[in-house]
Formats: C-alpha cells, sequence, structure tokens
C-alpha cells in the first residue's frame, strides 16, 4: 500500500459548494465579457453546477445569492436540484446593490434603512427553511470613504444590534457565517475589515455565529494560514471562500496565484481538525470567470482544492511533530516541501477511474459537448449577471 493509498478515505468524503453566480458573466476587469451559453436563470445555473459534481464528485452543492438567484417557489427550487444530484447549500445576503445603502446598510444610522437590511436577511431565512440550507453567509460593503465620515464605534455598536436581531431569527440547525474583507468599496474604513473584527461579532452573538475567510480578502503579505489556525483553535471557523488573489480581491481560480499558500492553509485546516467528518467548516468557491470558460474554471478549481488537500494529507505529521520539538528548523520544513512537491496527479487520475469517474475531468468535460450544446439552445433572454 502506497502513502496516497492511506488518505483515500479521507479524499473521498471531500466536499466543495460552487456559487451560482459563477456561472453567470461577471468578473473584477474593466468590462464583463459575455460569452454563448451563459444561464439565464437559476435553474440552468444549476444545471451547469451539476455538470462540475458529475465529472469531479467534488461539488454537492450549490449556494445561491439573493435577491440574483431568487423565485416564487424554493421547494421546487430545492427539488430541482435534487434531480440532478445537487443540494442547495450556503444562502448569501446582498445589501450592497441598492440606493438605500449608500451610506450603510446594518450599520446605517437610519433605524428604517437597518431595518431593511434585517428583513432582508429575515427573508434569506425563510428561504434556508424552505431549501434545507445550513447557513446564512453575510458580507457587508458598510464603511466610510473620509475620515470624520462616520462614527466609527457607533457603526461598530450598530452592527452589533443588527446582528443580534438576524440571529435571533435563525432556526435551530441554522448558523450565520460573517465575512470579512479589509477594503473595497469603503476606502478608509471597512466596518468588518479583518478576521478579529468577525470573530469579536460573532462571538458576541452564540455559538450558531461563526466567521467566514475569503482567501482573497487580505492585505499582501497576510499570514492567512494563522488565521486559519487561530479561528480554528478558538472554535470560531465556519466556512471558506477559495478563490486567488494577486492584487486585491481578484477572484480568480483558487491556487491560481500561490499554490503553496493554499497547500499551508489547508495543512493548517487538517492540523486543526478542520476537514474530515467531524469538521463543521464548510469549504465553497467565490470566483468570478470573465476571461475563462465558467463551467471549466469550476473544475479547475475545485480540483486544485483536492489536489492541495492531498499533498497536505501526505505529511508525516507524527515526523513533523518530533522535528518541531527537537529544534530540527531545516528538517521540519523539509517534510512540508517534500509533501508539497509531491505530483499526486496520476494518483488522483487513477483513484477517479476507480471510483467511475474521468481521470482527468477538464478533458472529459470539454469532450462531452455540453458547452457547445448550451451555446446552441441558450439563445434569447437575458444572461445571468452580479444582478440577476
Amino acid at each position: 500500500m502506497t502513502r496516497f493509498d492511506t488518505i483515500t478515505t479521507q479524499l473521498a468524503a471531500q466536499a466543495i459548494e460552487l456559487p451560482s453566480w459563477a456561472f453567470g458573466n461577471s468578473g473584477t476587469r474593466f468590462k464583463v465579457f459575455s460569452t454563448p451559453g451563459t444561464p439565464r436563470t437559476i435553474q440552468e445555473k444549476i444545471a451547469d453546477a451539476a455538470q462540475v459534481n458529475e465529472y469531479t464528485g467534488l461539488a454537492p452543492k450549490v449556494a445561491l445569492h439573493i435577491p440574483w438567484d431568487k423565485v416564487d417557489d424554493y421547494a421546487a427550487l430545492r427539488d430541482y436540484a435534487g434531480e440532478r444530484g445537487l443540494a442547495l447549500g450556503t444562502v448569501n445576503s446582498n445589501t450592497f446593490q441598492d440606493d438605500a445603502y449608500k451610506f450603510g446598510s446594518l450599520t446605517h444610522t437610519d433605524a428604517a434603512v437597518r431595518q431593511k437590511a434585517i428583513d432582508h436577511h429575515f427573508e434569506c431565512i425563510d428561504i434556508m427553511h424552505a431549501t434545507g440550507s445550513a447557513d446564512l453567509k453575510i458580507w457587508l460593503a458598510d464603511g466610510t470613504n473620509y475620515p470624520g465620515q462616520g462614527d466609527i464605534r457607533g457603526r461598530q455598536d450598530r452592527l452589533a444590534a443588527s446582528l443580534g436581531a438576524i440571529y435571533a431569527r435563525l432556526g435551530d440547525s441554522q448558523r450565520l457565517v460573517l465575512e470579512y474583507k479589509f477594503f473595497e468599496p469603503a476606502f478608509y474604513h471597512t466596518d468588518v475589515p479583518d478576521w478579529g473584527t468577525s470573530y469579536a461579532q460573532v462571538a458576541a452573538l452564540g455559538d450558531k455565529a461563526l466567521v467566514c475567510l475569503d482567501t482573497g480578502h487580505h492585505a499582501p503579505g497576510t499570514n492567512i494560514e494563522f488565521i486559519v489556525a487561530q479561528l480554528l483553535r478558538l472554535g470560531k471557523l465556519g466556512s471558506f471562500d477559495f478563490n486567488s488573489r494577486f492584487y486585491a480581491d481578484d477572484d480568480l481560480i483558487v491556487g491560481a496565484a500561490d499554490p503553496f499558500q493554499l497547500f499551508r492553509i489547508l495543512y493548517e485546516v487538517i492540523r486543526g481538525d478542520g476537514f474530515g467528518p467531524d469538521s463543521t467548516v464548510a469549504f465553497m468557491l467565490d470566483q468570478c470567470h470573465n476571461v475563462e470558460d465558467k463551467i471549466p474554471g469550476q473544475i479547475r478549481s475545485v480540483l486544485n482544492v483536492q489536489e492541495m488537500t492531498a499533498r497536505a494529507l501526505l505529511i508525516d505529521r507524527e515526523a513533523l511533530t518530533a522535528a518541531q520539538e527537537s529544534g530540527d528548523v531545516l528538517g521540519a520544513n523539509g517534510l512540508l516541501m517534500d509533501a508539497f512537491y509531491t505530483d499526486v496527479r496520476g494518483d488522483l487520475a487513477a483513484w477517479r477511474e476507480s471510483r467511475g469517474l474521468a481521470a482527468d475531468p477538464m478533458v472529459a468535460y470539454a469532450a462531452s459537448g455540453y458547452q457547445q450544446q448550451v451555446a446552441a439552445d441558450r439563445v434569447g433572454g437575458t444572461q445571468a449577471g452580479w444582478g440577476a
């Protein structure tokens, strides 16, 4: 039995949630390019997501974004996804595209605006009940552009009160995960700019409130794996939004900018018991595909996470602990580097085939003809994008 054979049971349990919006036209360049075959409805987004899961076996859930994915019958949408082998996952709120939120949503000085934002989250929770979703994810664009524009402490107080009202509405099996982002669109101060602020807010709410860590939402040079280790240590890491950044919040394919960073993050996840059957940490992608095809972009993304997870699982943790405790600096580092440089692609391909999956999902999808078929079928209507 090879070392790889010992980790296949753990790999088989891996699940990575797909974002519905990744299948629409979106991106962080100066222009959003439309592409043939782009979904026009949430049902078509789900159909495309099912292709990712069919070829990889890694993506059994699709996250929704409200109001982009609003429908009249969420139970029917749940059934539609189920017929395609998928479940509906995290429900993402949106308080950044309404004129009322120009100066804030959950932090706004106007109680009526705050209540509007709270009511939107109540609607999201109702949708969660209908879809069977467990997580409500909140990302806020709230903040200020100029010193003195707003009362920084007052905004934190109002945020705490608003989150408290939303938290009280959660069902017994539902969670609130609060995402952070250090800038954009607020450039002087952001109301939830870092993991510490998110942690402080969710810790005050209770056990069902946790932090969502987006791997692209950090300043250059930030040691993200340290944040992962700390949040796992505190029992407050609820979910990941996986993507890559070269400069800012680029929302590029996870692992594209720095595969070694992704490897280090996943090692800390595994070391901190954030991966496996007993873990409650949810893995999700949060990406845009502006110059590449969307379905292959999502396939490549989940494969990147799987590959780096496999490499991280190959680390000899007993030997690493011994090296660390004996002060063997280079020996400890070498154990990590040996695992990172291990080429597991052939092993993963053979293992996929043994499970009835394509050895190379990218090649299999390209040969399937699905992309050409939807390009021919999806003519007319309005292609989905940031607002739909």
